[in-house]
C-alpha cells in the first residue's frame, strides 16, 4: 500500500482518500468544509463540497451544458496535487440542480437564500441512512473496516453481573458512502445499507499496468491487487463486488482507460427517475479532462528513469506488463531521461496519476493545477 504524503497541505501522513476525510473530520469538523460557488442566479446558488467528493463523475455524466470538468482524480486522492476533483465554468451554469440531484454523497448542494434545498428528486436525499439495530454485539468490526471512518463503537463491561459487553454503537450518515462493509462484517446482521446504484465493473487486463491509481481511488475499499504464490497468474487489480457501489471514481482516475463502470441501476426511489436514468444508465463516462501539469527540476534530477519505468502510460509500451518494468527509459510517450535528466516528452497525453511523482527520490517531479 502506497503512502501518499499530506493531503493538500496537511502535516500528518495518510493513505487514499477516506483516511483523509476521516483525518479532515477529527481535525477540523464538519461544519468547516471548504465550499466553491459552481453557479448563481438570482437567490440561488449551487455549492460544491470538496470533502464529501469522491471523484466520481457522476454530475460531469449527467450536466446537460458540459460546463463541470474532472481531472487528476488519482493524483488528487494520493494528495500529490494541491486542487479539487471538480472544476467548472460558472457563467455557463443554467442552474437546472441535475449535478446535485445525481450526486450520491451530497458534495454538490443546491441552496435558496443560503438554505438546501432538499427533496425527493435528489439522490443523496432519497438514500436510506445507513443504520444499526437493536441486535448490534458492539464488537466493533464495523468501525474498523469502515473505509471513510464513518462508525464509534465504544465499549464497557455490562452491570448486570454477565460476562458480556455492553455499548454503543454510532454511524455517521454525512460521510457515510454507502458501501456495504459494515453490513458484510457484522456478526449479528444488525446494520442495514442501501447503495446508490446498481452496475457492472470491468477492466481490460491487457491495458491494465497496476499502477494502483484505482485502488487508492475507491472510497469503498473495493478494489484490491491480489496476492499471488510462486508461478500463480492472478487478475492485476481486482473488485469486492459486494462493496462496490459503482460510483466510476476508478473510471475516472485510470490513468490508460482500463476500467469501464456502467450503472444498470438507480436503487433508490428518487422523484422523477426517469429523467436522472436517461442521463446516467447505460452510458459509457466521458473521459477525465487533463487538468494537471508535469513539473521537473533538472537541477534535481539524478536520472535514474524511475519515473519512466513507472509511468502507466509508457508502460503501455509492454503488453501484459505491469508499469515497474525495467524497460528502456528513451523514446516514450510522455517522459524519457535524455543526457541523465528526466525530460517531458508530451504533456497532453498524461493520465494524471501521480506515479511518477511517488516514485521520485529527490522531488524532481511534480503536478501542478492547470490554468485553462
Amino acid at each position: 500500500m502506497f503512502v501518499t504524503g499530506a493531503f493538500r497541505g496537511r502535516d500528518s501522513y495518510c493513505i487514499g482518500p477516506s483516511i483523509y476525510n476521516a483525518c479532515y473530520r477529527q481535525d477540523y469538523g464538519v461544519d468547516q468544509m471548504n465550499e466553491v460557488m459552481f453557479g448563481t442566479k438570482d437567490d440561488k446558488q449551487l455549492m460544491y463540497l470538496p470533502e464529501k467528493c469522491i471523484g466520481c463523475g457522476t454530475c460531469v455524466m449527467a450536466c446537460p451544458k458540459g460546463i463541470i470538468t474532472i481531472g487528476s482524480v488519482g493524483a488528487v486522492a494520493r494528495g500529490l496535487i494541491d486542487k479539487d476533483y471538480l472544476e467548472n465554468d460558472p457563467s455557463g451554469c443554467i442552474m437546472c440542480g441535475i449535478c446535485a440531484k445525481t450526486c450520491p454523497t451530497g458534495a454538490l448542494e443546491m441552496r435558496q437564500a443560503g438554505k438546501s434545498i432538499n427533496d425527493n428528486t435528489y439522490l443523496s436525499f432519497v438514500l436510506k441512512p445507513t443504520t444499526v439495530n437493536e441486535n448490534c454485539v458492539h464488537c466493533g468490526l464495523c468501525e474498523q473496516i469502515c473505509p471513510q471512518g464513518c462508525i464509534e463503537v465504544r465499549q464497557w463491561l455490562a452491570s448486570d453481573g454477565s460476562a458480556k459487553i455492553d455499548g454503543e454503537t454510532k454511524i455517521d450518515n454525512s460521510c457515510c458512502v454507502h458501501c456495504g462493509w459494515c453490513a458484510s462484517v457484522c456478526p449479528a446482521d444488525a446494520i442495514t445499507v442501501q447503495k446508490p446504484f446498481a452496475g457492472t465493473w470491468v477492466r481490460d487486463e491487457a491495458t491494465c499496468t497496476a499502477c494502483r491509481s484505482c485502488v487508492d481511488t475507491c472510497s469503498c475499499n473495493a478494489l484490491f491487487n491480489p496476492e499471488w504464490e510462486a508461478g500463480e497468474r492472478v487478475d492485476k487489480v481486482a473488485q469486492r463486488a459486494d462493496v462496490c457501489i459503482y460510483c466510476g471514481a476508478c473510471e475516472m482516475a485510470c490513468p490508460v482507460d482500463a476500467i469501464t463502470v456502467t450503472k444498470t441501476q438507480i436503487i433508490p426511489e428518487v422523484d422523477k427517475k426517469a429523467i436522472i436514468e436517461k442521463k446516467l444508465l447505460n452510458v459509457k463516462a466521458p473521459r477525465p479532462t487533463l487538468t494537471s501539469v508535469l513539473m521537473t527540476d533538472e537541477e534535481a534530477c539524478l536520472g535514474c528513469g524511475n519515473c519512466v519505468i513507472m509511468c502507466p502510460v509508457n508502460a503501455q509500451d509492454n503488453k501484459n506488463l505491469a508499469a515497474g518494468y525495467l524497460n528502456e527509459v528513451e523514446s516514450k510517450k510522455i517522459l524519457e531521461v535524455r543526457n541523465g535528466t528526466v525530460k517531458v516528452v508530451n504533456q497532453d497525453v498524461c493520465g494524471s496519476d501521480g506515479a511518477c511523482v511517488m516514485i521520485c527520490p529527490v522531488n524532481a517531479i511534480w503536478l501542478e493545477r492547470r490554468e485553462c
